[in-house]
């Protein structure tokens, strides 16, 4: 039985505390790497009201230490990305870190920004003000979007994936139902949930099976935790290349899951969560020199071959910039090889370039005989690579 940290809700202190492998939960088979879940929970890391009453293209701002966090919200199209980072370019903004998710046509992103000249949070409510407007201007693209454009502050400092799923759950794009395509998720990413009631315990059980991934109790908890459940405890297991894991719930007032539409409601937001960290296909990270304009020159070179970025990372090391795009082309189908290798020629005199499948997608004899594997190498060497 392995180690697993637990996320115990403790009033006195207004966060978590731990608790490894407590009296009421099971755990088999089991990795620590959902002990991120620790951090991100809390009462600090609640959907905020203004998040909740105003759904559609939204644009928050707020300053942590020394950026300045954008958070957005909108309707998913191809080259949105590349708009948004020109836009923060032709500002004199530098994007020091961000993460974009998109899922069921819906993108959200959480950017931190710092002003160029100085490296610091930008304060001057005017060029804010300019940046705000431009964006909102930039997510009303989509004409048969009927959601009202409005703005939004969040409130302190929450963990990066516990926010965007935040948004994405305010947004509601669980109920984007007939959108999200088998393209996107094969059989083999299509979970199965179910939920029950425990009559003895008085829980409600929520059952999920699917394969298994990093994180992937990190969002569940996420989610029931937005929906106003609180988790009692929990059976943890995984078989190969599958997880198990029961969660036995109450809703905060203590009442079970009785009726079928809140069942129902469960399901769909517990699959949304699953499905928005999946990417599959291809993953393209880059390293070179942080500056001023770099990602919006790298997502126009995406656009410009015709590439739509389906979820994105973006850090800083030191003065090296750090970025992993997923891409697919602009229909949603996989990128063929003639545009990577256009690709690498014109990016590649100016940045390091790792081009690879996704290994949860990908099946080893299409990656050797596509090419790309012969140019893949361990991520972790890629910075290394660049400095020496």
């Amino acid at each position: 039985m392995a180690k697993v940290c637990w996320p115990y809700f403790d009033p006195e202190y207004e966060n978590l505390s731990v608790r490894i492998n407590p009296p009421r939960v099971s755990v088999d088979n089991t990795s620590c790497r959902d002990c991120t879940v620790v951090k991100a929970l809390g009462p600090k890391g609640h959907t905020t009201d203004g998040m909740k009453n105003c759904p559609g293209k939204r644009v928050g701002v707020h300053s942590v230490g020394n950026h300045t966090a954008i958070e957005l919200i909108g309707r998913d199209r191809p080259g949105l990305l590349s708009e948004i980072s020109a836009v923060l370019a032709n500002l004199h903004f530098n994007v020091a870190a961000a993460e974009v998710w998109t899922h069921n046509r819906r993108i959200a992103c959480v950017l931190y920004v710092n002003d160029d000249p100085t490296s610091r949070a930008v304060d001057d409510p005017n060029r804010l003000s300019i940046m705000e407007e431009q964006l909102k201007h930039i997510l009303r693209g989509c004409e048969d979007d009927d959601k009202v454009a409005c703005t939004s502050f969040s409130m302190g400092f929450t963990h990066i994936d516990r926010r965007l799923h935040q948004m994405l759950f305010a947004d509601r794009d669980y109920e984007g139902g007939g959108v999200t395509t088998e393209v996107d998720y094969p059989p083999s990413f299509k979970p199965k949930i179910t939920v029950e009631r425990c009559e003895e315990k008085g829980y409600s059980v929520v059952s999920v099976q699917c394969k298994d991934r990093a994180k992937l109790m990190f969002d569940i908890v996420c989610t029931l935790t937005d929906m106003q459940y609180v988790v009692f405890h929990a059976n943890i297991s995984s078989n190969g290349p599958y997880a198990l894991q029961e969660y036995f719930i109450r809703h905060m007032d203590g009442c079970t899951l009785d009726t079928e539409g809140e069942k129902e409601r469960v399901i769909k937001c517990l699959e949304a969560a699953i499905h928005r960290r999946v990417s599959e296909g291809l993953s393209l990270e880059l390293c070179a020199k942080d500056r001023v304009g770099l990602l919006s020159e790298v997502t126009r070179i995406l656009r410009e071959n015709g590439l739509s970025v389906r979820r994105a990372g973006v850090s800083t090391v030191g003065e090296q910039a750090v970025n992993v795009f997923y891409v697919r082309d602009a229909y949603g189908n996989p990128v063929d090889t003639k545009t990577i290798e256009a690709l690498r020629k014109e990016i590649g005199h100016t940045m390091m370039l790792n081009v690879k499948k996704d290994p949860a997608s990908a099946k080893a004899p299409e990656a050797e005989t596509s090419g790309w594997a012969k140019t893949s190498f361990f991520f972790g060497n890629l910075l290394e690579k660049f400095l020496a």
